[in-house]
């Protein structure tokens, strides 16, 4: 047995949300309050450049968040960024008016940032010019620990005992002015961000996990940017429903014009066509303006121009010729998928059966999730094409190529060589 199955049942932090025994009164949680009080937000050149200074002599590690306006805005760009420091205290930073923050970030290159699911925040942290090079993650930390509850304010409240405030998550923080109760939000989520830090390093030490924890705290920093995702457009919910090509058609030429015109207002897609209406009008394949408004989501509220415009869309695709229609699918790259393994390959069926059950039994020991143990991903490749000779050396080899860190592969290793020798 590991360190991390051995300690991993008896740990000090409040991990569950248990009540607690009847002839016990639990005292109420106290709501945090910023130590010192709402930062002025940042919007000009000479006070970025105080907060630069002031980040940059500051002490320890930063804690770092950005809020989006998901929903509202075309894209994932940053509209506050909030920071705190030892010895700088917290910032409040508006990059639409400060849109140069490569200074800040170069300032802050070789100190550890410390995020909560870092990889929602660095991509609109690049875009501005913020790029950490070492990292502390406090919602994989949680995962990793053991935690069943990994959202910002349930680890506050389960780890430092203090209640965050919410209800401002979701709203537009494109608004200017932002309203003080939304900076007042903003400014919590880095108050204690630091200290969550170093309490769940210290139980992720005292549960042999901290090594782990380094490891994919370093994949994180050092991965690059993702690739741009092909052929969006087919991530239209309700694709499913589309089987013709001439209607997949119409759904990318939909897709393309309303990204074109969302890009064009900066509003978000959804808000200018809804993905209901794009299959709606795939599926019926309207042949002019009038049967194009008697379709959902295409009613009284749409102007003449604006059905002729997507008319337009649904009239390309009418014309285009067979060759130019889009493919049923994408090209698979990896396994098919698993529900198709029975029929193709009833041995490789067979070994992502025992490697499932078994990734699933030793995740439970160590008490992570399945995903954070190895990736399920990971798991169907190294099944469908087993490497050969099939022994701990090869096995790991082929982990490591999919981009499993070490300590996933030591502790995976044994139990999936054992199952890639699981015959049908």
């Amino acid at each position: 047995m590991t360190d991390a199955q051995d300690t991993a049942a008896d740990s000090p932090l409040r991990t569950t949300g248990g009540a607690p025994p009847d002839d016990v009164e639990e005292a109420p949680i106290p709501l945090l309050e910023p130590r010192d009080g709402i930062p002025p937000v940042i919007t000009d050149e000479d006070s970025l450049a105080e907060v630069v200074a002031a980040f940059a002599a500051g002490s320890g590690p930063v804690a770092v968040d950005a809020e989006r306006a998901s929903g509202y805005r075309y894209g994932q760009r940053a509209y506050l960024v909030q920071l705190r420091r030892e010895g700088a205290g917290s910032a409040l930073i508006d990059p639409i008016a400060c849109p140069g923050l490569a200074g800040l970030g170069q300032e802050l290159s070789g100190v550890e940032w410390v995020l909560h699911a870092a990889t929602q925040d660095l991509p609109c942290l690049r875009e501005i010019g913020m790029v950490p090079t070492r990292l502390f993650d406090t919602e994989l930390a949680g995962r990793l620990a053991g935690f069943p509850r990994v959202g910002l304010g349930a680890m506050v409240e389960n780890v430092l005992g203090f209640v965050l405030e919410k209800g401002h998550s979701a709203v537009d923080w494109s608004t200017r002015p932002l309203p003080e109760p939304w900076l007042r939000y903003a400014a919590l989520d880095v108050e204690l961000l630091v200290d969550l830090r170093d309490a769940l390093e210290k139980e992720l030490d005292r549960q042999g996990k901290l090594e782990w924890a380094l490891q994919e705290f370093d994949a994180i920093a050092s991965a690059p940017p993702a690739e741009p995702r092909k052929d969006p457009w087919r991530r239209t919910s309700g694709m499913h429903k589309v089987r013709r090509r001439r209607q997949m058609a119409v759904v990318r030429e939909l897709w393309q014009t309303r990204d074109r015109i969302a890009q064009r207002r900066d509003v978000s897609p959804g808000k200018v066509l809804g993905d209901a209406a794009i299959i709606e009008a795939a599926l019926a394949l309207p042949p002019n303006v009038h049967a194009l408004a008697s379709l959902n989501g295409f009613g009284s509220r749409t102007g003449r121009r604006q059905l002729e415009q997507w008319q337009a869309a649904v009239d390309r695709a009418r014309a285009l010729s067979e060759s130019a229609l889009p493919q049923p699918g994408q090209p698979v790259t990896g396994p098919p998928p698993p529900r198709a393994w029975a029929d193709k390959d009833p041995s490789a069926a067979a070994r992502l059966s025992a490697a499932r059950a078994a990734v699933s039994e030793l995740a439970e020991q160590l008490n992570m999730p399945q995903e954070n143990l190895i990736s399920p991903d990971t798991v169907r490749r190294v099944c469908w094409e087993p490497p050969q000779p099939v022994d701990p050396e090869s096995v790991a080899a082929a982990l490591a190529g999919y981009g499993a860190r070490p300590w996933q592969i030591e502790q995976v290793t044994p139990v999936l060589t054992l199952a890639l020798t699981t015959k049908a």
